[in-house]
């Protein structure tokens, strides 16, 4: 049986070029090595998106997202966190194992009691029960399927290796193997894209090229790329400009050496660099925009995969949550 692989998307506002190559296209390449599993953690989005319409749209939004940038459902399993009651279940469980102590070193409840304490309020003002067992709910979302890999940037090993001591636990008491202890798969190589001023394309900086964004918006940002004060005719270090890298991770190699080739020449422009960049990128996105279009005029059709996703889904998870109501007693 080959090994399971499982990546959670949480349905947080539109997807950026950042999220495209640093997240979304290494993740699906796990299908060609991995049982791979995907779902919306929708539950996990509770926690901050408190506004029903907003969540809809979210929801709809990342999944017709990683839909049109190739995800295919009939390979792989796509589902709804929120479509399989068994995940809950299994949640319940995992807190009968689950120290407090382990709770409280959870980098976002850490956090945001530091937060409080620096504004001088009460540690745990604004903190709900949902936040503070966040990393249950996910130990339950990853061991339900029985995975034993699970994509993660740095920051995010701890929850993966919070599962692996809950299931540990569970495991001890009852002597048996009746989990999978999941390994955490450190995405090293991800690409670092550069935003609109040069930093690190994030929300948080406001400096994102939205995906999906139209053809001449999509111009419109691009232009507005923050550049040194180098005039046309002086050359240009191709490796030491975020527009070269941006360009590197859409064009060809034919296409990145001759632009390499114009930037060391001098005698071009950054708005003549900024136009080459736009082409190629424009290039790749307008499939991956008219198909995100498509599933969003087609919410249906939307539903209608993630339903298939979430009955293959609970077949498996059925399973898990019928081995462990056998081992603990609550079924006989």
């Amino acid at each position: 049986m080959s090994k399971v692989s499982l990546t959670g998307i949480k349905p947080t506002g539109d997807v950026h070029i950042g999220n495209y190559f640093g997240a979304i296209k290494p993740a699906l390449r796990l299908a060609e090595t991995y049982e791979a599993r995907y779902f919306i953690a929708d539950y996990h989005a509770l926690n901050t998106v408190k506004n029903r319409d907003e969540l809809v749209q979210n929801i709809r939004s990342v999944a017709a997202s990683w839909l049109a940038a190739g995800l295919d459902p009939n390979r792989v399993i796509f589902y709804r966190q929120s479509s399989i009651p068994e995940t809950f279940e299994l949640s319940t469980i995992l807190m009968c194992f689950t120290a407090k102590g382990l709770m409280n070193r959870a980098h976002a409840y850490k956090a945001a009691v530091q937060a409080n304490l620096e504004k001088g309020e009460d540690p745990d003002a604004g903190i709900n029960m949902g936040l503070y067992t966040y990393p249950v709910l996910m130990a339950a979302d990853i061991l339900l399927f029985d995975t034993h890999v699970v994509p993660v940037g740095k920051d995010q090993v701890q929850h993966v290796e919070m599962a692996q001591d809950i299931a540990q636990a569970l495991n001890y008491n009852y002597k048996k193997d009746l989990l999978v202890i999941p390994q955490a798969l450190i995405q090293e190589e991800v690409a670092v894209v550069p935003g609109l001023d040069g930093r690190k394309m994030s929300k948080s900086y406001n400096n994102t090229i939205p995906l999906f964004v139209p053809e001449k918006q999509l111009r419109k940002l691009i232009m507005r790329i923050v550049t040194n004060s180098q005039t046309v005719e002086e050359p240009k270090d191709p490796d030491k400009c975020q527009i070269f890298a941006l360009y590197k991770l859409f064009a060809t190699a034919e296409e990145q050496a001759q632009l390499a080739q114009r930037y060391r020449a001098g005698g071009m422009g950054w708005g003549e660099a900024k136009e080459a960049l736009f082409q190629v990128m424009n290039r790749e996105l307008t499939p991956i925009r008219e198909r995100y279009e498509a599933y969003m005029a087609n919410p249906a059709e939307l539903d209608r995969i993630l339903a298939e996703g979430a009955e293959k889904a609970r077949a498996i998870a059925r399973q898990t949550i019928q081995r462990l109501r056998r081992a603990i007693g609550i079924e006989w």
